[in-house]
């Protein structure tokens, strides 16, 4: 989203990432029988039935209620469908709503929205200004497709989703690191009219120089490491993830398995041979450190992450994507769940960063090294239970890895430079994967 937009153009925008998202939340579900969408896959993720009243109830309250002024159409459920107040692990066990009545209360406070969206002034209230709050919606709806694409991926049965594989990598060698400069850049964003608070505010930063991959670690790269014994050497592992990695009995990325020594992996219900061009996928930020380690490198920060996709080093300004200003397109990334796969690592050239890196938008979320922090000058806004209540207190240890970069299943309109992901160092079951960096050499 731009700010350069008539206010009609904009009307249009927001209605289109509306329903783009309810289109991909209706492929999510309706492909599946009431008693899959009632089940828990799996402790970790929600009944897609919970995804899908919750959808509609935080469009409701923030667009209905909030910019619209209107009374509740059913506060009853509203503690249901509250994140914080009922973990995933108990959700199954709660009244829900049944899949029907689900549907029925989200469809029916879609159409409200649109009708809203056709009077409302989108300027004045900061929830107003460049239509922020109905970019927050769309956003929402998204990230929880993105959720339940992984709870898709986490049930057993027969395969429901289907999409068609990536194009092949254009042929050619690439070098294996890209050179950043030392300097300052500009990170985070004031400008950017959907950003969260967490990518506020604009400010500098000034890195010593390093290098970077210049594509993500394939699963080819990832084996030899498996194949090297890296799984059984305590070295190559943090403390901490030596200790999970033993209570876990982990051996490999998730959904991976060795049969008659071949590695196998299962995708949304197919076993398939594992990828070797593919970024690795299914792995811990323990197991990309211990990776990292082994490589005789490291994890990079998520500050060198985002000077390696956003400085533009002829202009010094930091771009909203790694190829410009423009939205991404099908040329750029692999974003959207038009696959269902990342593509092989090299592709999407259009998609460069100015210093050569690929591949920093799409395909697979990139742990880094950083701890889930805010930045300088920091505003909770709209609601400090977005980020604040995920950073670590003064004095305590931080529980949350940054991730950067969107997967394949993430929507465009939730992913730019400077979006910021986290999660538990322990999670695999998302789509994650790794690049490495190291510091250079000083004379």
């Amino acid at each position: 989203m731009t700010t350069e937009l008539t206010d009609e153009q904009l009307r249009e925008a927001i209605a289109t990432e509306l329903l783009a998202a309810r289109d991909r939340t209706s492929g999510l579900t309706d492909c599946l029988d009431d008693a899959e969408l009632a089940a828990q896959h799996s402790r970790l993720m929600s009944p897609l039935v919970w995804d899908l009243a919750h959808i509609g109830n935080q469009e409701e309250l923030w667009l209905l209620r909030n910019v619209g002024g209107r009374e509740p159409m059913h506060p009853e459920i509203d503690p249901l469908y509250d994140a914080f107040e009922h973990p995933r692990a108990e959700r199954p066990t709660l009244p829900l709503l049944p899949p029907a009545e689900a549907r029925g209360y989200a469809h029916e406070v879609r159409g409200r929205v649109l009708d809203l969206l056709a009077g409302v002034e989108l300027a004045g209230p900061p929830l107003l200004q460049a239509g922020f709050a109905f970019g927050l919606i769309a956003q929402h709806e998204q990230q929880h497709d993105e959720t339940m694409l992984i709870t898709h991926q986490l049930r057993s049965g027969a395969a429901v989703l289907c999409a068609p594989a990536p194009e092949p990598a254009p042929i050619g060698l690439l070098p294996s690191e890209v050179i950043i400069p030392a300097g300052p850049f500009t990170m985070g964003t004031d400008t950017e009219p959907w950003a969260l608070d967490n990518e506020r505010p604009a400010h500098q930063v000034d890195l010593p120089g390093f290098a970077i991959d210049t594509t993500p670690v394939s699963n080819a790269d990832y084996q030899r490491f498996i194949e090297d014994g890296g799984y059984q050497e305590p070295r190559w592992w943090s403390p901490q993830g030596w200790a999970h990695r033993t209570t876990a009995k982990l051996t490999a990325p998730l959904f991976w398995s060795r049969t008659d020594g071949q590695w196998l992996r299962r995708r949304f219900g197919h076993l398939e041979p594992v990828p070797a061009a593919e970024p690795v996928l299914h792995v811990t930020w323990y197991e990309a450190d211990a990776y990292a380690r082994w490589a005789g490198r490291r994890l990079p920060s998520e500050a060198e992450w985002e000077k390696a996709a956003r400085h533009d080093p002829a202009t010094g300004r930091s771009r909203r994507f790694p190829w410009g200003d423009t939205p991404p397109g099908p040329q750029h990334a692999n974003l959207g769940q038009r696959h269902l796969q990342p593509a092989p690592v090299g592709s999407y050239p259009q998609g460069a960063s100015p210093y050569g890196v690929r591949q920093l938008i799409g395909d697979v979320w990139e742990w880094t090294a950083s701890d889930f922090a805010p930045y300088p000058g920091f505003r909770a806004w709209p609601y400090r239970e977005y980020s604040q209540v995920f950073f670590a207190a003064p004095g305590e240890r931080a529980e949350y890895k940054v991730l950067r970069g969107g997967s394949f299943a993430v929507a465009p309109v939730a992913c730019r430079g400077t979006f910021r992901n986290w999660d538990y160092p322990i999670r695999r079951q998302i789509f994650a994967g790794f690049r490495t960096a190291r510091d250079l050499d000083v004379a």
